[in-house]
């Protein structure tokens, strides 16, 4: 498939897909979500790829939804916003969290509406310090989709999580880590080198294990305890058999920087 608005490769074990709207803010149009969705789905199949790097191109990661590629004015048609969601962000979340590695957003700068929740759909979110998290869905008398009900409240606690959704304002990405919103905010200029490093040690690492790790720990949400401990019981029987469990048992013993496949 040709890509018009996003770029997407796969180098060294390293998945990197950038939102390529940059005159748009990265906004979604239906073209890029259907790019998005053909990429990932690519990425679910491709036996190289070990982590995914999100991230956008230009001055913002995504400002969410293009509002100009559903224009409507008062006089018009209600407008079905649920199927949108049902169609597009809904399994493009669900996608990024199933992926069997880990996730990296990079936020490069504003991430506002369904583009602030995405970022949060990653595993480890690192943001530059000039960048910031908008919900701005108040401002159109909307509720935070893309997940955003879910993320945050889970992710900053109700009261905090109240204050974004319902007042759309500005959050620093220094505020989101003190808050612990995101992982990390580096400065601008360390931005690229700080997930090349990331994304390259997650290329290194053993796959299998991460991604059943992050399975577990999102399953954990509404998983009982007793629940939880036969999962991680299941998990921990698979990964025993595995080649990277081997392998790290024996550099351990050999003294000796351990050769992860991955399986």
């Amino acid at each position: 498939m040709h890509y018009d608005h996003i770029l997407f490769d796969i180098n060294a074990g390293i998945a990197r897909l950038t939102f390529n709207r940059p005159d748009k803010l990265n906004s979604f149009n239906t073209a890029m979500h259907l790019e998005v969705k053909h990429a990932l789905e690519q990425l679910s199949t491709d036996t190289d790829a070990r982590v995914l790097v999100l991230t956008g191109a230009g001055r913002g990661f995504c400002a969410g939804q293009d509002l100009g590629d559903r224009a409507v004015s008062s006089g018009d048609a209600p407008v079905d916003l649920g199927a949108s969601v049902e169609k597009y962000y809904a399994p493009l979340v669900l996608a990024l969290r199933n992926l069997p590695m880990p996730v990296i957003c990079a936020v490069n700068g504003v991430a506002a509406g369904a583009g602030a929740n995405l970022a949060l759909a990653a595993d480890i979110v690192i943001a530059a310090r000039s960048a910031s998290f908008v919900e701005a869905f108040c401002r159109l008398g909307l509720i935070p989709d893309t997940g955003g009900t879910y993320f945050l409240p889970r992710l900053i606690g109700n009261a905090r999580a109240m204050g974004l959704a319902m007042l759309g304002e500005k959050l620093t990405a220094e505020r989101a880590e003190s808050w612990g919103l995101i992982w990390k905010c580096v400065d601008d200029a360390t931005l690229e080198a700080e997930v090349t490093k990331l994304a390259t040690h997650f290329s290194q690492a053993p796959t299998k294990g991460l991604a059943r790790t992050k399975q577990a720990i999102y399953a954990s949400a509404s998983n009982s305890l007793e629940t939880q401990l036969n999962l991680e019981r299941d998990m921990m029987r698979e990964l025993g058999n595995s080649h990277d469990y081997r392998e790290g048992v024996a550099a351990f013993m050999e003294k000796r920087p351990p050769q992860f496949k991955g399986v």
